[in-house]
């Protein structure tokens, strides 16, 4: 078959699963013939996705989150309802994604907004599957966090918006729930990179950690001047000279880095984000305990349902002190949940191309 990806390019998580879903399909025979990805316009896609792709990669002016507000959290309501009213602006992005859409057998969309706006305006034939965590948030046995019905509401409209006439949504989660009948919705194992799955894990001396917003970074450097001998790395969506921006010799923020990050992960005592469904999964594979602080909705989601499965504790800031209390992850049930995680996603793919005749 040939397949087109498209991505939602904000944050790494979508980035890196497409990676791991090209190989794996790669492996079968099938070719990835183009990557769309959707960002906005002041973010720049990282050199380890470019690098490693494989394949022509072309961007697109997407919807993506208003700027951070205080405490460095971005405003889900007022992003997602502007975007909607600014839909026009997009519309070269969805023109492009439907003539690429027509010219290959399958789509596969990493949660981008604009190819659910493409299949509904266009009514475009060719099969479109659906990948991403936030596919779980319309399982009828999903648990959200109380007091947030509004926004959940909103975030399950958002998430059905990016799979208009999709004929499968898979739904990667930290353990495997059942099928919903006579439902697209399919429970799938995370979409871990083969470096993860591969690494061996060491119980280090330091702390280690990831944030979307570098403005977190005053949380951190409190924190490290109340504890100025414990050895903390952070990494973060900015670019810095050289890498690596050493405050002094025990705290240091680090640019994305692929091998970097893994290496990092799997050397730390503990891990601290801003609860990213992608590194949460990596850091329980590596049994590493997390520290996870929200920065909307989507990520509070996250945050719970990885505290239900043993992950780690949510909390409302970066208060490293929380880590020292949490033990190591048993991770041995978990680990052969993602290592079936290739078979499973790559033959629900296939079925929908044999249930559309194309294999």
């Amino acid at each position: 078959m040939k397949i087109l990806f498209t991505i939602q390019g904000e944050g790494r998580g979508h980035l890196t699963q497409a990676l791991t879903l090209k190989r794996h399909l790669e492996a079968r025979g099938h070719e990835i013939v183009m990557m769309i990805v959707g960002k906005s316009a002041v973010r720049q896609l990282p050199k380890f996705f470019t690098e490693q792709a494989g394949v022509r990669v072309h961007t697109v002016e997407s919807p993506n989150f208003l700027p951070a507000g205080k405490r460095n959290r971005p405003p889900l309501t007022r992003s997602i309802v502007y975007n909607f009213a600014h839909a026009l602006r997009f519309r070269r992005s969805v023109n492009h994604i439907k003539r690429m859409a027509k010219k290959v057998d399958v789509v596969v969309n990493f949660y981008e907004l604009l190819t659910g706006l493409a299949y509904k305006l266009h009514h475009i034939k060719t099969p479109l599957v659906c990948i991403g965590h936030q596919y779980l948030f319309l399982h009828p046995d999903f648990k959200f966090p109380e007091g947030y019905l509004s926004q959940v509401k909103l975030l399950r409209f958002y998430t059905r918006a990016t799979a208009w006439h999709a004929k499968r949504l898979l739904a990667l989660s930290f353990n495997d729930m059942p099928t919903p009948e006579a439902n697209r919705i399919r429970v799938v194992p995370p979409l871990l990179r083969e470096r993860v799955l591969t690494a061996t894990p060491e119980r280090g001396d330091y702390l280690f950690g990831y944030m979307l917003n570098s403005g977190f970074s005053r949380d951190i450097e409190a924190w490290h001047n109340q504890h100025p001998d414990v050895d903390i790395h952070f990494f973060w969506d900015r670019e810095v000279e050289g890498g690596v921006l050493k405050v002094d010799d025990h705290l240091s923020f680090h640019s994305l880095n692929d091998e970097a990050f893994i290496r990092y992960m799997a050397g730390a005592r503990a891990y601290a984000t801003t609860a990213g469904f992608e590194s949460v999964c990596e850091a329980m594979y590596l049994g590493k305990p997390v520290l996870m602080v929200p920065t909307h909705i989507e990520q509070l989601c996250n945050a719970c349902d990885a505290e239900r499965a043993g992950a780690g504790v949510c909390a409302q800031h970066f208060d490293l002190d929380r880590l020292n209390d949490l033990k190591p992850v048993d991770a041995t049930a978990y680990r052969a949940w993602v290592n079936s995680a290739a078979e499973r996603i790559v033959a629900e793919i296939e079925a929908v191309a044999q249930e559309n005749g194309l294999v």
